[in-house]
């Protein structure tokens, strides 16, 4: 399948799924699933970023637009699709001579997973500090991230566990 073609359908995939499914899940008052920051994980590494920045800008702009939100999401998701590249270098030591070759399904299991995971829960601190706006509820912007990164990750590794071809 074409990148172009499936990077369009992910899009209106988690966009979808992201509105209309988990944006209705709140377990305990703490445990909200944001999925679509997965988007970010499966666009690949170039060396122009202006249209994966404008797409993330997007995907966060419309989850703004269904879910009532007031910009939070694309906030959220934009920050983290920019510090991508910094976490890129930190935890997979690629330079920019690298970013045509990098394939993040190649990469060693610990290092995927310490990508995915601190991006996740810098996206979740993000978004939840917003949604509080207040020191006072520093406590719940803590637990919520917590909690909605571990449900958030754990839907993540296990639709990619299901969804991926074995080779």
């Amino acid at each position: 399948m074409n990148k172009t073609v499936y990077l369009s359908f992910l899009f209106i995939f988690l966009l979808f799924l992201q509105v209309f499914v988990l944006n209705n899940i709140n377990l305990f008052n703490y445990i909200n699933p944001y999925l679509y920051v997965s988007y970010i994980f499966a666009f690949p590494l170039q060396k122009n970023r202006i249209p994966f920045l404008l797409s993330c800008f997007c995907l966060g702009l419309f989850i703004d637009f269904f879910s009532d939100s007031g910009g939070i999401h694309a906030f959220s998701i934009l920050t983290v699709a920019y510090i991508r590249v910094f976490f890129i270098r930190l935890y997979f030591k690629k330079i920019s001579t690298d970013y045509s070759f990098f394939n993040l399904k190649t990469e060693s299991f610990g290092k995927k997973f310490n990508y995915i995971v601190t991006l996740t829960i810098i996206h979740h601190l993000i978004l939840f500090s917003l949604i509080n706006f207040s020191f006072n509820n520093f406590g719940n912007v803590l637990l919520n991230t917590l909690f909605s990164s571990i449900f958030t990750l754990l839907l993540f590794f296990l639709g990619t566990f299901i969804f991926t071809k074995k080779e």
